[in-house]
């Protein structure tokens, strides 16, 4: 382990920080200059907004499109795959119950149809969460982000009008 000396020993520098949501383009926010003292935004903050609670943005963000589009693909997803692995569910639960000589009918040896059904339920399990896993990634995620990055923007530019005033 290194150790630091000298006068930037115990700050953290620029690019130090291994945040995921750090964005090179938004630096200068709150960060100090050269001789200490904290840098002006990159954007002037409006001098006439009208104050804005967190939650007015959060409902603001709600009610954009690009946050029903999320939801629009989340559901549709979601609502098919649930309905899909509930039936398929209780098709075994029901099966195992009404028509316990077909479960117990013999595939190979020892293994019947219910063990069989049984284990294509775990398996099915898996598959639904990688699947859901993979569309969230491909079609969501990155929406998401931008999203957040829009409230997360909001929110300083906030604090910052706040801090501005006081």
């Amino acid at each position: 382990m290194e150790k630091h000396d000298g006068r930037d020993a115990g700050r953290v520098r620029h690019g130090d920080l291994k945040d995921p949501w750090y964005d090179e383009l938004a630096s200068g926010w709150g960060e100090l200059d050269g001789t200490g003292a904290p840098t002006a935004p990159a954007v002037p903050a409006p001098t006439a907004a009208p104050e804005r609670s967190a939650a007015d943005i959060y409902l603001e963000v709600q009610a954009s499109p690009a946050f029903q589009e999320v939801r629009r693909r989340y559901r549709r997803f979601v609502i098919p795959a649930v309905a899909a692995f509930f039936t398929w569910y209780v098709a075994y639960v029901v099966t195992a119950t009404a028509a316990p000589e077909l479960m117990a009918r013999p595939v190979s040896g020892a293994v019947n149809v219910a063990m069989v059904a049984g284990l294509a339920q775990f398996a099915s399990t898996f598959l639904l969460t990688w699947a859901y896993a993979r569309h969230a990634r491909l079609r969501r995620d990155k929406a998401a982000l931008d999203l957040r990055w829009v409230v997360f923007e909001q929110k300083r530019e906030q604090e910052l009008r706040q801090g501005a005033e006081r």
